[in-house]
């Protein structure tokens, strides 16, 4: 049966200023809870720094221990030890650097021994490499030794200590990479020098080392018989370095790479 609502009935409805009094007095509960609850978890912190007091300090001590001891480490051992092996390599590097430009070859061999081993009591890269290895210096010596054995055809000293050196320099990091690549190819290991080479170009972009290496890889691919790879590495230098010095024996290289495929 259909249920209807009688005319004129009316439902019963609150004064407004009741619901207006029955909404405050929830909220007044309500916020009342929350910092009921809140003094609850309050306490039960205290009472739990109160327990654990004795520890806390202990970590808090401990953390400051080990802070001071990282300070003082760093002031009175890490700070001297760079000093003292830079001063060390300034005979290195100067005599490196005048073999990398002297012309006469028995002085030149003469003076990379010198910047190896050392002269008139004063530390070679050898030793700079091994005494202070942690340091600046220690590393940097790494990449004089390696470049060193390098001009005096020892080549597998010279991947060593390359590979021992590590740098973020955009020049330094490239050079060594590449440095390595060079060593393999005359030990006859083509397969990873080109390895090398490609990570040398991947290190920075630079209008010295990038095309260089490029250019080592793609004659080396070339050799290898990767005639893609060959092609791309010389198509870059062609396109992203034309002004460089190795962009006039690209076409060459490059026409044979072409040509093999």
């Amino acid at each position: 049966m259909a249920t209807y609502k009688k005319r004129g009935h009316k439902p019963k409805v609150k004064p407004a200023k009741e619901l207006v009094d029955e909404l405050e007095g929830a909220e007044d509960s309500t916020t009342a809870e929350v910092f009921a609850s809140l003094d609850e978890g309050a306490n039960k912190t205290e009472e739990w720094v109160e327990k654990n007091q004795k520890a806390i300090l202990g970590v808090v001590v401990g953390v400051l221990v080990l802070v001071l001891a990282y300070l003082a480490y760093t002031r009175f051992v890490v700070e001297p030890n760079e000093k003292e092996a830079a001063n060390e390599l300034t005979l290195a590097q100067e005599s490196f650097t005048t073999a990398l430009e002297t012309t006469n070859l028995n002085v030149k061999d003469s003076l990379y021994t010198v910047a190896l081993e050392g002269k008139n009591g004063k530390y070679g890269l050898l030793e700079i490499a091994s005494n202070y290895g942690g340091t600046k210096a220690g590393n940097l010596a790494n990449y004089y030794a390696g470049m060193s054995y390098l001009e005096l055809k020892d080549y597998g000293k010279a991947i060593s200590h390359l590979e021992d050196f590590s740098s973020d320099d955009m020049m330094l990091a490239p050079l060594a990479k590449g440095a390595i690549g060079d060593a393999f190819v005359q030990l006859g290991q083509p397969e990873d020098a080109l390895g090398y080479y490609e990570a040398a170009t991947s290190l920075s972009s630079n209008n010295f080392t990038t095309p260089r290496f490029l250019f080592k890889a793609g004659v080396t691919a070339l050799d290898l018989g990767q005639n893609d790879k060959a092609i791309t590495y010389l198509t870059r230098i062609k396109d992203e370095f034309s002004k460089s010095e190795y962009s006039n024996q690209v076409d060459l290289y490059l026409g044979k790479a072409q040509a093999a495929k």
